[in-house]
């Protein structure tokens, strides 16, 4: 065995090689899209009426800096809300009477929680429900919306401006 090794010493190296860096990308993927949430993160629960393109894994988001992580989504079966849970930085001291709202990175982008600072002074905590929220926006029926407000323009017109 030590006389393979020593033979195949140049091999060994590189096979410790490629395992370590390995390892160490499986890890630096992992933090880097929310798979594993800081440790002390604060657990705070919010119902959506709407939470159309929010998954397990998406962000939190204050003033669009990453804050925190969906880390469950599940239907509350009194209200018919999604409840969703999120964790976020324990170093981010949000206020209680904070709100949130479910939002998209633009036309074709990804959609996430957003978190909006309130004016109280004692801090969310562990447990706390975020009371104030708004669902995602159905941007289909809003464009839709447009067209037809759009289209009716001469009926809204007034009777002088017809003729």
């Amino acid at each position: 065995m030590k006389a393979v090794l020593r033979d195949h010493l140049g091999e060994a190296f590189v096979g410790l090689f490629v395992v370590v860096f390995a390892a160490w990308f499986v890890w630096f993927a992992w933090g880097q899209t929310g798979g594993g949430t800081k440790a002390g993160a604060i657990h705070v629960a919010a119902l959506f009426p709407n939470s159309s393109g929010i998954n397990v894994g998406s962000d939190v988001r204050v003033a669009g800096m990453k804050v925190g992580t969906v880390t469950q989504q599940t239907l509350d079966p009194q209200s018919f809300q999604v409840k969703l849970t999120l964790a976020i930085d324990p170093s981010v001291k949000l206020p209680a009477d904070s709100s949130a709202a479910v939002t998209s990175e633009g036309f074709l982008g990804s959609n996430f929680v957003a978190l909006i600072p309130g004016g109280d002074t004692v801090p969310l905590k562990d447990g706390d429900t975020i009371a104030d929220t708004q669902g995602a926006m159905d941007l289909m029926s809003m464009v839709g919306q447009f067209i037809n407000k759009s289209g009716d323009a001469k009926a809204d017109a007034p009777a002088d401006a017809t003729k």
